[in-house]
This record gives C-alpha cells, sequence and structure tokens, in this order.
C-alpha cells in the first residue's frame, strides 16, 4: 500500500512538473514578443539602411552624370573658343597678306609714276649729248653733264630700272610700240630697225613702252 501511494504522487509530482504555471506562460509571451520586436526593429533598421544606401547612389550617380555633363559643356565651349582664335587667325593672316599685297602695289605704282616722270630728263641729257661733237665732249661742262648722266642710270639699275632692247629684236608688242614701217636691207620683216624713243622697264612691268621703226 505505501509503495502504491509513492508511484501516485511521483506521477503527481511529474504532471505537476510538466503543467506550465501562468508565471511562466507569460514570461516565454514576453521572450517571444521582445524577439518579435527585436527581428522588426533589425528588419526596419536594414530596410531604412538599404533606403539610405539606394539614396546615396541614386546622389552619386546623379553628381556623377551633373559632373560629366559640366565636363562635356566645358570642353565644347573650349573648342568653340579654340576654333573661334584659329579663324580669327586665319583671317589675320589673310588680312596681313593682303596688306602687304597692297603695299608692295602701292610702292611699285608710286616708284613707276617717279620713274616714269624721271625717263623725261634722262632723255634730255641723252639727246644733249649725242649732239656734241668729240671736242666738245672734252670739255669741262661736257663732261660734268655725261657724269651725272652716268650717275643718274646707275641708280635707276641699282632700282632695278632697265631700257628695253630694240634696234634687231622682233617686234613684241607688250615692249614695243611701232610708230612707222621703213623698208630696210639690213633687217627681215616684222624687226626693228629703228628706235626712236628709249622704253624702260620697272621690275616686270613696262614702264614707257619703245617707240619704234618695223621693218614691213
Amino acid at each position: 500500500m505505501e509503495e502504491k501511494e509513492l508511484d501516485e504522487q511521483n506521477v503527481e509530482t511529474a504532471e505537476t512538473k510538466e503543467e506550465p504555471t501562468p508565471e511562466t506562460a507569460e514570461s516565454e509571451e514576453s521572450a517571444d514578443s521582445a524577439a518579435e520586436a527585436e527581428q522588426k526593429t533589425e528588419a526596419s533598421a536594414s530596410e531604412e539602411t538599404k533606403e539610405s544606401d539606394d539614396k546615396k547612389d541614386k546622389k552619386k550617380s546623379f553628381l556623377g552624370k551633373d559632373k560629366k555633363e559640366k565636363a562635356n559643356k566645358l570642353q565644347e565651349k573650349v573648342e568653340e573658343l579654340e576654333d573661334k582664335v584659329k579663324r580669327q587667325m586665319a583671317e589675320f593672316d589673310n588680312f596681313r597678306k593682303r596688306s602687304e599685297k597692297e603695299k608692295s602695289a602701292m610702292f611699285e605704282t608710286g616708284a613707276k609714276s617717279v620713274v616714269e616722270k624721271i625717263l623725261p630728263v634722262v632723255d634730255n641729257f641723252e639727246r644733249g649729248l649725242a649732239g656734241l661733237s668729240e671736242e666738245e665732249m672734252k670739255q669741262p661742262f661736257a663732261e660734268g653733264m655725261n657724269m651725272v648722266y652716268k650717275q643718274l642710270i646707275t641708280e635707276l639699275e641699282k632700282l632695278d630700272v632697265k631700257p628695253i632692247e630694240a634696234v634687231g629684236c622682233e617686234f613684241n608688242p607688250d615692249l614695243h610700240n611701232a610708230v612707222m614701217q621703213v623698208e630696210s636691207d639690213e633687217y627681215e620683216s616684222g624687226i626693228i630697225a629703228q628706235e626712236l624713243q628709249k622704253g624702260y622697264t620697272y621690275r616686270d612691268s613696262v614702264v614707257r613702252h619703245s617707240m619704234v621703226a618695223v621693218v614691213q
């Protein structure tokens, strides 16, 4: 009997141990709620972190794109300015060349005008010296005239003023001005037999055409 009573008491004790008390249940529920809250907090924090990272990535992407656009616009502006400078330099170079050409043309025009006015003086010297005899050429006055004439011709040669060849040459309308035709046993037809007035060139242009007589 005593053994049976002891077995019953052990069973009751075991059952008592197995059945949770209200305090234990509440504690377990609190732990579960805390765990769930912690999980929610962690999930919320993770979501917030993810959103923050996404915002940062978007901001970086936007800033990078903005910087790239600014760099492209700056490069376009630099290229535009370089092209403008190149155009201005080309225009200035063309203006300089054109100015030099016009200046050279004006100088040649002025020089030709001066030479053209000097040529009659040369003609008078030549006529005056040609009309003197050998004895008169020995006179101091004639010698002085001859020296001045030679000096004048030398200075004209330095300026690249040269007489045009005429007698014995074929008639060239670019250099000669035929004022008459003559017969000649010495020259063939079309050849200049006589020079009536000497012509001159300045550099590559004619200052005065030669007045000549051409064999018919």
